[in-house]
């Protein structure tokens, strides 16, 4: 099976070109990436979760972060390992660059938020549509979408940057 039509891959696709639910398109896809043997952030799919980390960063007005998480995200797909080259297929890698340096452009210009559908391919497209009777979709533009880290637990990950600080002082 091509990497792409995985179906938590096919979950990323609706999440983020349906609904903007970029903090579930950075859940399915951790997950997906850390089923990967010997996963690694060279991991292509680490540029998508960066991508979406970004896009989350840059709607709730935080934009320090959603530059340098974009940045990241485009260092990703630019330096994509040459083993990884099932992932240059199916998605429009030079499409995603573009239109993450267009949405660094209007953070740089204080522009308003800007969001763009993931340029997948037809098949992959169909397959993804087939994934959405399963799934939850929240309006896109809900609060509970554009803030949706506030309505989880986040006591471990609280808890892990406390441990990170003190190991670095």
């Amino acid at each position: 099976m091509h990497p792409y039509y995985h179906p938590l891959f096919l979950q990323f696709i609706v999440y983020f070109n349906d609904n903007q639910d970029y903090f579930e398109c950075h859940e399915v896809l951790e997950e997906y990436w850390k089923e990967q043997e010997n996963f690694s952030k060279d991991h292509p799919l680490t540029g998508y979760i960066l991508m979406a980390t970004g896009l989350y960063h840059w709607r709730r007005g935080n934009t320090a972060g959603a530059s340098r998480t974009l940045n990241k995200a485009i260092t990703r797909f630019r330096e994509m390992p040459v083993q990884f080259d099932d992932y240059l297929k199916e998605v429009s890698i030079a499409e995603i660059i573009m239109q993450l340096e267009h949405c660094l452009t209007r953070i740089e210009t204080g522009e308003d938020f800007y969001s763009f559908q993931l340029p997948v391919s037809p098949g992959l497209q169909v397959e993804a549509e087939k994934s959405k009777p399963r799934m939850v979709l929240l309006p896109k533009n809900s609060t509970s979408v554009i803030h949706k880290h506030m309505q989880r637990d986040r006591t471990d990950i609280l808890l892990q940057r406390e441990e990170k600080k003190k190991g670095s002082r």
